[in-house]
Formats: C-alpha cells, sequence, structure tokens
C-alpha cells in the first residue's frame, strides 16, 4: 500500500478487515462523521446527537459519495464511485439494496491505513488508469482545544496515473442538504412549539472566494431553534477545473435523477446545472478536474464542515424552556459552515502540520505497537457525540452514545475517573470539569452530585453520591493542579475539595467511625451499591485522604493534612490485614442495621432493594479493577496505598482468575462485548465461592476496565501480561468484527477507554508537576525515545546510556514547560541552577 510518506502509519487493513472501520471526523464537541473502511462516508452525526448507521439518502439507494472520472489521451473514459468493494451481504435485504451507494461501479482493491486521526485508503482497479488515494483527518493539536475542536472533515484525494497517456482526471462530491432530518423520527424544541424534524425549505448557493469555491446549504424551512438547524458546506481548495450542481433532477422518480447525474458527470468529467425543483433535500455536487502527466500525481482537497448550534440539555426540564437550550462552544467561534471552511482552508498546513508533529511523536516512539494503537485510537471519543462543549467553553460528556442518544448523562464522575486521555492532552479542558465538580456539584454538606444537570444552574439538583466517583475527583483535582501549576484555582476550589471528603465522616456516611475504610453505603460504578469493606472503594479513599493530605499542606491546612494522613495510615494497614486473602482484596458485606442508618443522597435504589440483606454484591470475587485507587495513584505520583508486595500478588491473581482466551463455553447473563475464541479479562471471577446475585456485570468485559487492570501492571513490572491484556482488546477491535475507533461498554465510543493513555505514562514513567517543575521518567535499559505530554506541551525525549552515566535529550514541540529538575527513576535526579522554561522548538540536554 502507497501511503503519503508526510503521514504517519500505526495499523494497516486490508481488504478482509474493513468491514467495521468507522474513522470519526470531526472536531472535539462537534460531532462526527466517520469514514468507512471501504471509503465511504457513514454515520452522519452532526447535529447534536448520535446517529450510529444514518446516512441521509436521496435517490433510490444513493448517499453522500464522491465519484472519479478518468479519460485517458485516445482512450475511453472510466467512472467510479471512490469506494472499495462491497461484500456480497450488502446488497440483499430489505428490496435486494440495502447498502447506500450499492448501484454504483467502484474500485476492486481496497486498503485502509490509519493512525488516528489520519485515515488513508487506497483504491485499484485493472481497468482504471489511475490509482486514488483518499486522504482523511481533521486537526488534533493536544494543548491547544480550538484547533482541535473544528467542525470540519479534510478530504483529500491523491490521483496517480499509473500509463504512459496523459489522463483527463476529475473527483465529484455529492451531499444532500438534509439540514433538519438527523436520522431520528421525532419531535424537538421547547414548550408548546414542536418542530418536525423532516427537511423543508432547504437550499444551496455555490459561493466562490480567493481560496475556496464550493456550496453553502442552510434552510428556510427548519425553526431556527430546532437542534437539527444550522448550515452545512462542501467546499474545495481547487483553483480551476471547477464545476458544480445546486440541484439534482428531479422531474421524474425510479432512481432518473441519479442516472441524470451518472450520464452527465461520465461525459466528461464536468457538472451541467440542473434547475431547482424546491425538493425539500436538494443536493449539492461539486467537481474538481485536470489533467495528470504519465506517471505523476496530483491531489484536490475537498471540505466538509457543519455548524449547528441549538444543543439541547441531557435534563430537560418538564414542560419545556428555553433554558434547555445549552448551546455549542464551536458555533460562537464561527458564523456559519462557510466561516468553517474559510478558516480551515486559510490555515489548513498549519493545521495539519502540528496534527502530523503529535501523531509521528507518538508513533515513533519506542513503545509496543498496541499500547500507541490503544492510547491514540480511543481518542476518537473526544471527536464524538459523547463529548461536548457549552457556549463557556466547559467540556461535559455522556458515558458513552446509544445509537441514537448520548447515553448516561452528566459527565459520570465514577467513569470518567478512569480515563487519563484529557487530562494530558489538553488540561484546559479537564480543568473545567473540577471547577464544575467542586464549584458547582458540590453542596454544603460536601455532596457531590456525580451526575450533572445542565444548564449549570441546575447543577445541584442531581443530589446523589457515588463513593468512587467523589473520592476519585479528589485525585484528579490534585493530579490537574499539579500538570497546570494553577494555584489560584486550588485555593478557590480547596473549600469544597476538604467538604467534598469531611463528608466520608458524617452520621449514616461511608467512613462515619473515622477509621479510614469505607464501610458505608456506597454506589459506584457498578451502578449499585456495596455495603463494608471493599477493594474498590476503600483505595480510591486511601488516594483521595493522600491527595487530600498533599493539596493540604501546600495552601497551609496542615491540620488537615495531619488528619488525613493519620487515617490513611490506620485505613491502609487495615485493608492489608483484613481484605487480602493472599491473592487478592475481598468484598467484606456488612448490612446497615437498619435502613435509617443509610444518609440521604448516597443510594440509588439500582439495587439492594433490602439493605438488610442487600444482593448485587461483589463479596469474595476477584474484581478486574480492584486496585483502580492504585492504578490512579501512580498516575498521580502519590506512592502506594497498600502494600506493594499485596498489590503485585492481586495483579496476577487477576490475571491467573479473570483471563480468558476462549469465551465459546463461556455464561454471561448480561451484554456480550467479546464472543467465540477472543482473549479478554472477566469483570470478576469467584474462585472459591460466590454470592447468589453478585454484582449485574460481573460476567461482561469492558475495555477500560481491562486497560485498567493492565497498566497496573505495567506499574509493576508485569510487562508480558500487561502487554498480552492491551493486545487482547485491540485484537478484538480489527476491522472486520469491531471498528479500531469505537470501543463500546454502555454505548459506543465509551469514555472510560480513554484509560488506555495510562499506559504511555507506565512505560515511561512520566509524571510532572507544574508546580515543583520536576519531571520524571522511568530508566530505560536501551536508547528510547518516548513521547510526553503534560496537558499543556508535549514533545520527547531521548534517553541514551554512557560511559558516565545517562544522556537525556528533552524536546518540547508544543507549549513550554517549566523545569527545575529532571530525574530518571533509579538513577538520579539533575537540579538546574534556576528554574528555565522551555518552549516549542526548545531542547533540553543534560547528563546524569
Amino acid at each position: 500500500m502507497r501511503t503519503n510518506p508526510e503521514w504517519p502509519v500505526l495499523r494497516t487493513y486490508d481488504q478482509d478487515h474493513l468491514a467495521r472501520i468507522a474513522l470519526p471526523l470531526g472536531g472535539i464537541g462537534t460531532g462526527t462523521v466517520s469514514l468507512g473502511g471501504r471509503g465511504d462516508l457513514r454515520d452522519w452525526e452532526i447535529m447534536n446527537r448520535p446517529a450510529k448507521g444514518f446516512t441521509p439518502m436521496f435517490d433510490r439507494g444513493a448517499g453522500p459519495f464522491f465519484a472519479l472520472y478518468a479519460k485517458p489521451a485516445g482512450g475511453k473514459a472510466v467512472t467510479r464511485a471512490l469506494e472499495g468493494p462491497l461484500e456480497a451481504p450488502d446488497c440483499e435485504g430489505d428490496m435486494g439494496s440495502p447498502a447506500v451507494n450499492h448501484g454504483l461501479p467502484r474500485f476492486e482493491k481496497c486498503e485502509f491505513a490509519a493512525a488516528y486521526p489520519f485515515g488513508q485508503i487506497s483504491l485499484s482497479s485493472p481497468g482504471v488508469p489511475v490509482d486514488v488515494r483518499i486522504e482523511a483527518f481533521n486537526p488534533l493539536v493536544p494543548g491547544d482545544a480550538d484547533s482541535s475542536g473544528i467542525p470540519a472533515a479534510v478530504l483529500r484525494f491523491v490521483i496517480t496515473n499509473r500509463t504512459s497517456r496523459r489522463v483527463n482526471v476529475s473527483v465529484c462530491g455529492s451531499v444532500p442538504n438534509f439540514i433538519g432530518s438527523d436520522g431520528s423520527e421525532t419531535t424537538a424544541g421547547w414548550g408548546r412549539k414542536k418542530i418536525a424534524v423532516g427537511a423543508k425549505k432547504n437550499r444551496n448557493r455555490f459561493r466562490k472566494r480567493k481560496r475556496l469555491q464550493g456550496i453553502l446549504m442552510d434552510s428556510k424551512g427548519v425553526n431556527p431553534s430546532a437542534p437539527q438547524w444550522g448550515t452545512m458546506a462542501l467546499a474545495t481548495t481547487a483553483g480551476a477545473g471547477v464545476s458544480k450542481r445546486i440541484a439534482w433532477h428531479r422531474n421524474g422518480g425510479w432512481g432518473e435523477s441519479l442516472l441524470d447525474f451518472w450520464d452527465d458527470f461520465s461525459e466528461d468529467g464536468r457538472l451541467d446545472s440542473r434547475k431547482s425543483t424546491g425538493e425539500d433535500m436538494p443536493v449539492a455536487s461539486l467537481c474538481a478536474g485536470g489533467t495528470l502527466a504519465p506517471r505523476k500525481s496530483r491531489s484536490m482537497t475537498f471540505l466538509l464542515t457543519w455548524h449547528f448550534p441549538n444543543r439541547m440539555t441531557w435534563t430537560p426540564s418538564k414542560n419545556g424552556s428555553r433554558d434547555d437550550c445549552i448551546g455549542n462552544y464551536y458555533t460562537e467561534q464561527y458564523r456559519d459552515a462557510w466561516h468553517v471552511a474559510e478558516s480551515v482552508a486559510g490555515d489548513l498546513k498549519r493545521l495539519e502540520t502540528g496534527t502530523v508533529s503529535f501523531v509521528e511523536s507518538l508513533c515513533r516512539s519506542d513503545l509496543p505497537e498496541a499500547v500507541k494503537e490503544a492510547a491514540l485510537f480511543n481518542l476518537s471519543t473526544l471527536r464524538s457525540q459523547t463529548c461536548f462543549r457549552t457556549p463557556d467553553g466547559r467540556f461535559y460528556g455522556f458515558e458513552g452514545c446509544c445509537n441514537g442518544v448520548g447515553c448516561c448523562m452528566g459527565s459520570c464522575t465514577h467513569v470518567w475517573n478512569y480515563e487519563q486521555a484529557t487530562a494530558f492532552l489538553f488540561g484546559d479542558l479537564t480543568m473545567t470539569m473540577r471547577d464544575v465538580e467542586f464549584a458547582h456539584a458540590t453542596d454544603g454538606r460536601g455532596l457531590m452530585g456525580f451526575r450533572v444537570p445542565l444548564p449549570l444552574k441546575r447543577a445541584g439538583n442531581f443530589g446523589k453520591a457515588a463513593a468512587d466517583g467523589q473520592m476519585g475527583c479528589i485525585m484528579k483535582m490534585y493530579r490537574d493542579w499539579q500538570l497546570s501549576g494553577n494555584e489560584k484555582m486550588l485555593r478557590r476550589l480547596w473549600p469544597k475539595v476538604r467538604k467534598s471528603l469531611e463528608f466520608c465522616w458524617l452520621k449514616g456516611g461511608w467512613d462515619a467511625d473515622r477509621d479510614g475504610v469505607m464501610e458505608g453505603c456506597q454506589h459506584n460504578t457498578m451502578d449499585v451499591e456495596y455495603f463494608g469493606p471493599n477493594p474498590q472503594m476503600s483505595i480510591w479513599y486511601l488516594g483521595a485522604l493522600r491527595a487530600a493530605e498533599e493539596m493540604a499542606r501546600y495552601v497551609g491546612d496542615d491540620d488537615f493534612a495531619a488528619e488525613c494522613r493519620g487515617l490513611f495510615e490506620q485505613g491502609s494497614k487495615w485493608i492489608d490485614e483484613n481484605l487480602f486473602n493472599g491473592e487478592f482484596y475481598e468484598h467484606e458485606i456488612r448490612p446497615p442495621k437498619s435502613s435509617s442508618d443509610v444518609m440521604p443522597g448516597l443510594a440509588m435504589k439500582m439495587g439492594a432493594e433490602d439493605v438488610l440483606k442487600p444482593d448485587y454484591q461483589l463479596g469474595p470475587g476477584c474484581l478486574v479493577d480492584q486496585l483502580v485507587g492504585q492504578y490512579m495513584a501512580h498516575v498521580c505520583g502519590l506512592g502506594y496505598l497498600v502494600k506493594r508486595s499485596n498489590v503485585r500478588k492481586t495483579l496476577r491473581a487477576i490475571w491467573k482468575y479473570n483471563r480468558k482466551t476462549d469465551f465459546t463455553g463461556h455464561f454471561n447473563n448480561m451484554r456480550s462485548y467479546v464472543v467465540g475464541k477472543e482473549a479478554a479479562l472477566l469483570m470478576a471471577s469467584y474462585p472459591h465461592d460466590r454470592p447468589k446475585n453478585p454484582f449485574p456485570y460481573f460476567n461482561e468485559v469492558m475495555t477500560g476496565f481491562e486497560y485498567t487492570a493492565a497498566v497496573g501492571m505495567l506499574y509493576e513490572g508485569q510487562t508480558g501480561r500487561g502487554l498480552e491484556a492491551i493486545r487482547d482488546v485491540r485484537d478484538r477491535y480489527d476491522g472486520r468484527k469491531r471498528s479500531p475507533f469505537d470501543e463500546a461498554e454502555c454505548g459506543h465510543h465509551y469514555a472510560r477507554a480513554m484509560a488506555s493513555w495510562a499506559a504511555v505514562l507506565a512505560l515511561t514513567g512520566f509524571q510532572y508537576s507544574a508546580v515543583t517543575g520536576v519531571m520524571v521518567f522511568a530508566c530505560a535499559a536501551k536508547p528510547v525515545t518516548w513521547f510526553w505530554s503534560t496537558g499543556y506541551a508535549w514533545g520527547t525525549l531521548r534517553q541514551k546510556k554512557t560511559r558516565k552515566g545517562l544522556t537525556v535529550e528533552l524536546k518540547v514541540l508544543h507549549g513550554k514547560v517549566r523545569l527545575s529538575a529532571l530525574c530518571v527513576t533509579g538513577v538520579g535526579e539533575v537540579r538546574l541552577k534556576r528554574a528555565r522554561v522551555v518552549r516549542a522548538g526548545g531542547v533540553l540536554k543534560i547528563g546524569i
């Protein structure tokens, strides 16, 4: 496969592994359209909601597509859809033609190469005189959320003449103006004004500017307050050889409009205009062409952009309210979709260069391929409808996406606790999450609602706390303060951070007896309540105590710091002595004496109907993420929360009892995310005894939890097993069985899967404190180059042993870092004579 030499490639998929590939193209918080494995555009999720499987159709199975015209000098012209072959089952079903654009002639051979967000598709056929490479991407530059949040897909078609004759070529894109139709059949709006989703009075208008020409799509019929109201644009940077249609022929039926288009384009590679008949979904077609010399290549770039400002809240009021429209940050940055296209066209080189620099730095680093793939490909979740930003710039997320709606609203704290990608790549976004959690979702008692209603003035309305969610947020506050060095924000939020920990000690709470161990009613990420000490919640609590201790000392709250330290030491000792069974940590079930012993706000009634005889408990199970608090402590640099030897034994037990390499005979009473002869880590195993009705997901497999265990193994030197667990996941998402860019849990693009980024941290040993200016790496046995990122800056580190010790070369490729010391674990630390700020393009080379 011939790929763009300037673009990195991490994984190549042959023709047998294309069916499920869907690479999301779009910006953070903007929605996406996905590039399918064969070159098609699918899953048009640009109108403020998920829309898996939705492709707007406009005539006899026709949807958006790009097509090629090629005519060699003295030869016959050929016309092809710029897509690879369909599989036979794609052409059978309802009316015999379910596949989009099933009737278009296409290329015989197809391959897909990727290093997210770059996707490259190679197309060829013996009867076509040219080969075509589709290059698709959207900007992704860590530390620059605005450049990474553009509602655009860049599609570049590189055409290579394989013959010894000149060839006239054209590429044409056709997209229907489906504004008002998002794939659902519901109504949208507020109050008594119900808004029909069907598109009405949509119009297409041609525009030509110095660097850009194309078609702007809008609507005069869709209600301007509807989520489906907005604009789209199809544009090209081609300067000459451009023709267009703002509407297709619509006078006939039986596929006549598609026939008319194909005949017109196939005649000379140009388009003749057709008069609009006022149809609801007029098709915009844009064509760019030129001549190719023998054995030469040329590229044609198209931009697909959108602008839909009316995002609705995930917690609408009962009778509807204008407040239910919370808006989008990205639509505040641009006037409409044409403005987006103009901005991208004028800045495309910088955006592409920055994205290449990031992806190439990670791909060329000396990390295992599976780790790079898991870390990088899961970043696609940030661009999906799982995530969005409100006009004030704050970042929010569902847990994941169902096919047509967001799944599990509220930036759920216990789910988002696991992921590390946002903090280490977009620190400004993750800091807005901390602000929402503590400044808006935490009440006067210290109860943090683990889901956040919107708009923000409703943030305190949820009123239910999750033990793991709340403790994890305290640890994340410490992590994000260290990465950012934002003392002002720490001091502003500290009173609520302290309150959220003191909440544990209230009567009927999680640790009402103040012994450093959680015993109370603990709602958690398994969507049930645990009663009694258990490793999952208790170790999160220990991590929160350690994080609070460090923050308290910094702000001068020394008495509170000492109290946290005492509880940590007491709780850590008790857990090792009482919950560790010699192989792993168990859950000691302790029902309350009466229901009145449970503080209001701690139970969601999602299990344990009778709290005196609770079901859905972990009990003596070996839980895959029982050490998640320790995982987070390693990421934060907070040290061991329980005995190191017990941590290592526990990880060995998880591998021994939870890993299966064949699920053919596996019984699962819930959801199946692994089947047949696939390998995975079970959520829980019961080597010795099992409660009659354990927590619901015990027989399932979910990737975010697998990554948590795998990363724990990497931190503990159990590298072979940790890497094998990560490879197990990525082998399941192989393009044939599942999309490599959509790891599912409760819905598509599940946020927890971004825990995969922590594998980069574990293998490089990377830690950074903007507070102290100290950066830490692990010592490598051989020369290595590693990628590093702080959320605000990123670059590479080259490490090489010499006769005198170690040479370390730190490059900053984006942003800036303040350094007072550089430390290599197990080798030593070099303190600079004075703190130094290293900016983008700067290099620091020292010997240790």
